[in-house]
């Protein structure tokens, strides 16, 4: 998705780049293959993502630190690009994210940001379809992770629109997920990070091992287990701030 959210939204040589929300950083390695001399400020409310991000891009020119993109450290009118990638939508009050990367981006800067598409996300929406099916407080999961805002068709747009950023041009980006197979597909419910391996820690050791044995049923669709590669849509949105 970095790439095509590139393609959108640009980058430069000899431009300052902040990557809002940069995670573990795949979003700045791609700037960073694109350009020669651009400079990236990564920031993400997570310690073990930044540090995974710094452990992993040794590149000069990218610097990661761990911030609230609600309340980002630096001063206003500092970067020539701002850019946020598949993040908005997890943040409590996004108004106060789009404002903050309006805010540090300098006149004529291009501000840019992608959200998953709350309905595009076939290979999520399997295990949270099933768990909801399943269970009473799968349902309410499935409720609280698919209404994530920005998430609908236009609002983005309309979001910067009302933070005066001018040009606003918005697009759907749509990507695939490749699994090789069901265990592949399954290894993030079995973790500890993210909504999906969160809401298995609330189940006892039985309820885990039914929402596996259902949702490797709809894996497999009646077939042998193997490679799967399902869509992934994003919206995406870029505006300029006015000179």
């Amino acid at each position: 998705m970095a790439e095509l959210f590139l393609d959108f939204c640009g980058c430069c040589d000899e431009e300052v780049i902040l990557d809002a929300g940069c995670g573990t950083g795949a979003l700045t390695a791609a700037i960073l293959r694109r350009t020669n001399s651009a400079r990236i400020s990564g920031i993400d409310f997570s310690a073990p993502y930044v540090e995974h991000a710094r452990q992993t891009i040794p590149d000069t020119r990218a610097q990661f630190s761990v911030g609230d993109i609600c309340a980002l450290p630096q001063d206003g009118s500092s970067f020539d690009r701002v850019l946020s990638l598949l993040v908005l939508h997890f943040v409590p009050e996004p108004d106060k994210a789009i404002a903050e990367l309006r805010r540090v981006a300098r006149p004529g800067a291009t501000v840019g940001a992608a959200v998953w598409d709350s309905g595009g996300l076939v290979a999520y929406r399997m295990f949270f379809d099933t768990a909801g099916a399943l269970f009473p407080n799968g349902n309410e999961q499935r409720a609280r992770n698919f209404t994530w805002p920005m998430t609908r068709p236009g609002e983005l747009a309309k979001a910067w629109q009302a933070c005066g950023l001018a040009d606003v041009r918005d697009t759907m980006l749509t990507i695939r997920m490749e699994f090789a197979s069901f265990d592949d597909y399954w290894m993030p419910y079995a973790g500890k990070d993210g909504p999906g391996a969160q809401y298995m820690a609330t189940l006892n050791s039985d309820q885990k091992e039914h929402l596996r044995n259902v949702v490797r049923i709809a894996y497999l669709s009646g077939e042998p287990d193997g490679p799967r590669s399902y869509a992934a849509t994003a919206w995406a949105v870029r505006g300029t701030v006015p000179v």
